[in-house]
């Protein structure tokens, strides 16, 4: 295994005026509050930080759009080498947008499925709001633009097929406004993806949740965690809590049970904001939730 730490806060917008999102500082604070040590793993490749900035840039309607592509070009590069090594990808963000440089990375050896754990579908595209209106954040769009939806910036990518990843080939865990009259991309319900809301996931159990998930997946696959899958009773320092959230074991169950598989690549860690962790605490239960997991 070798961790990547990719410390971006380019696809998240400003919760008030002034703010930038302080998910960049995520990997540093795991790592002080002893994530390698719980993983058991070596130096970390460490990427620099990007620039963020709030206003738009030309020729994209997507927040960030231009440094978030170079970013991710440059994640898709060590993604790349480690499969090349035979190595696990452990990705430590940083927001949602790193999903694409780490798909990216992981097409180059071929098709590649995508389980997305996360407590929104981020299926926002231009199908189902107006760009001209308003600048995409791509922490909100990922599944989308995986999957083929919005800018060429984010969805076609040197040496690989567009989409990195085919509809039928995704697994949707931890939804929790699917069923909200109001829901914003409610068109995720018209795709082919494999879809487990957060109501069925903890009314049915995390076996059948990872059963079900296993019927889908029928070649090599990517974990994507965005961790305000959890309750926010949990997991309060993200950008967007929410309730209600998978359970820790539960969540430690059905993710244990995939990066045991030995077509599981990689995995992206994402959305942990330090700056609402005063004392440390959240990064200490994410650590222990991680560090459960039988990561090799």
């Amino acid at each position: 295994m070798i961790v990547i730490a990719a410390p971006s806060n380019l696809g998240l917008r400003p919760l008030r005026p002034g703010h930038e999102p302080g998910t960049w500082r995520a990997p540093a604070a795991l790592f002080e509050a002893g994530l390698l040590e719980r993983l058991q793993a070596g130096a970390p490749v460490v990427m620099p930080r990007p620039s963020w900035k709030p206003g738009p840039d030309p020729g994209t309607r997507l927040r960030n759009g231009l440094a978030m592509r170079d970013f991710n070009l440059a994640l898709a590069d060590h993604v790349a080498a480690a499969g090349a090594r035979g190595e696990f990808a452990f990705v430590v963000g940083g927001d949602c947008s790193i999903l694409l440089g780490a798909l990216a990375g992981a097409r180059r050896r071929g098709p590649l499925s995508l389980v997305h754990v996360d407590g929104h579908s981020d299926f926002r595209h231009p199908g189902n709001y107006d760009p001209d209106s308003m600048l995409g954040a791509v922490a909100g769009m990922d599944l989308a633009l995986a999957t083929g939806r919005g800018e060429a910036l984010m969805t076609d990518w040197p040496g690989v097929a567009s989409p990195l990843v085919q509809d039928r080939d995704v697994v949707q865990i931890g939804e929790r406004d699917g069923r909200r009259p109001d829901f914003a991309w409610a068109d995720v319900n018209d795709t082919d993806f494999e879809r487990i809301d957060v109501f069925t996931a903890n009314e049915i159990g995390p076996q059948a949740v990872l059963e079900r998930t296993r019927q889908r997946l029928q070649q090599r696959f990517w974990i994507h965690l965005d961790v305000d899958v959890l309750d926010e009773a949990v997991m309060p320092a993200v950008d967007s809590p929410g309730a209600p959230g998978i359970a820790p074991d539960d969540l430690v169950t059905i993710l244990s049970g995939l990066v045991a598989d030995a077509r599981c690549v990689g995995m992206t860690v994402t959305v942990f904001d330090p700056d609402l962790d005063p004392d440390g605490r959240h990064a200490r239960t994410l650590v222990g939730l991680l560090g459960r997991l039988p990561l090799r």
